[in-house]
């Protein structure tokens, strides 16, 4: 699901080009250089396109904290840390992950073409976002992939059965090109719903969907305040036990194989920024022996997109559907903006560096 769905009709909208250009000029002036104030834009507003508001120019807030908290590093880049061939080890060094991680499925996809697969184990990256970005990345290069994520020493979901915080988020993606057509992308948090769209429920004064939290005794409720209000209640995991097992492991693959961390006692809040490890796997889909795998594939589509509508459905997505269909609409009519964010998103630009002016000229084009 997509944030599409919590935004008012009537919230104030700006085109895609002038936040991409606002982003960028935010991080400039905070000390990025040009190069990664464009990837940050890029990814941050991609993901606003795609719906997925949770993960886009709403984190400048948090990014701009972590930057004065002297967690978040600027200009900084991934480094293999270990080359074994088919496996590559990187290290984020707290440098924004929207950098390192582009950087990082750069170097995997390049292994892979030449040797039909690689695995990349990225550590230390400060948040690297909406993940099926990399997943994109991927398949934009005509590579399968699938991801596993944590949020390391940053538990925000109670496990299967518990009434506090345990766990992160967790997310696990994949994504399969088809040439000609666009990527399927399967991309979610393992908690119902995503931190970020708690942010976005809370900053609009709406509910979250039912069954997606609980307050700080456990108890079942649908105000988004228990997860930015003391006391604090947590997310629930998706699917109950099955969510609950996913973020499990999601946790192990890319926090401890990875050779990053794990969220337990011993590193609760040993930073405020969003750290990240993910365990990529990116496969050459030509490294198989299956001549037909494209069209085999576009046939179960269309087998599924073919069944008859249930009650109250308008539609049958395939996987990345909702984004594209999303994409389109924001593309031509701008990108939504709550007050809310865009009031945050401006203290964050003058806490930065830049001049009271200069946030106004900018906030002048959200119509």
């Amino acid at each position: 699901m997509t944030d599409n769905n919590l935004a008012r009709s009537s919230t104030p909208r700006i085109a895609a080009d002038q936040l991409h250009a606002y982003v960028r000029a935010i991080w400039e002036r905070a000390g990025s250089a040009p190069r990664e104030a464009e990837l940050v834009a890029d990814h941050l507003v991609a993901a606003n396109l795609t719906g997925h508001d949770s993960h886009g120019v709403g984190m400048i807030p948090r990014y701009a904290a972590s930057l004065a908290d002297g967690q978040l590093q600027l200009n900084l880049h991934a480094e293999v840390v270990k080359d074994a061939g088919a496996v590559l080890t990187v290290e984020g060094h707290k440098g924004f992950g929207q950098v390192v991680a582009f950087e990082a499925m750069e170097a995997g996809i390049v292994r892979a073409q030449r040797i039909g697969i690689c695995a990349v184990g990225l550590r230390g990256a400060h948040h690297i976002g909406r993940i099926g970005h990399w997943a994109e990345q991927c398949a934009g290069a005509g590579l399968v992939s699938f991801h596993f994520v944590n949020v390391a020493g940053d538990p925000l979901v109670a496990p299967f059965g518990g009434a506090d915080r345990r766990i992160g988020t967790n997310p696990f993606c994949a994504a399969y090109p088809r040439p000609g057509k666009p990527p399927l992308v399967l991309d979610f948090a393992t908690s119902t719903v995503a931190y970020g769209k708690t942010r976005v429920a809370y900053n609009q004064r709406k509910q979250v969907p039912a069954g997606a939290l609980i307050d700080h005794q456990g108890v079942p409720t649908a105000d988004p305040k228990v997860m930015h209000e003391a006391p604090f209640g947590s997310l629930t995991p998706f699917g109950g036990h099955k969510g609950f097992g996913l973020a499990a492991m999601c946790e192990i693959f890319s926090g401890a194989l990875a050779g990053g961390f794990t969220t337990h006692a011993d590193t609760l809040g040993t930073t405020n920024a969003i750290i990240n490890c993910m365990l990529s796997v990116i496969v050459d889909p030509a490294a198989f022996d299956a001549p037909d795998a494209q069209a085999e594939a576009d046939a179960f589509i269309a087998w599924v997109k073919a069944s008859p509508l249930a009650v109250g459905a308008e539609r049958i997505y395939e996987p990345g559907e909702p984004e594209r269909v999303t994409r389109a609409e924001r593309e031509a009519n701008g990108v939504p903006v709550d007050a809310a964010t865009w009031t945050q998103i401006s203290a964050a630009a003058l806490a930065v560096g830049m001049s009271a002016d200069e946030v106004a000229r900018w906030s002048a084009l959200l119509q």
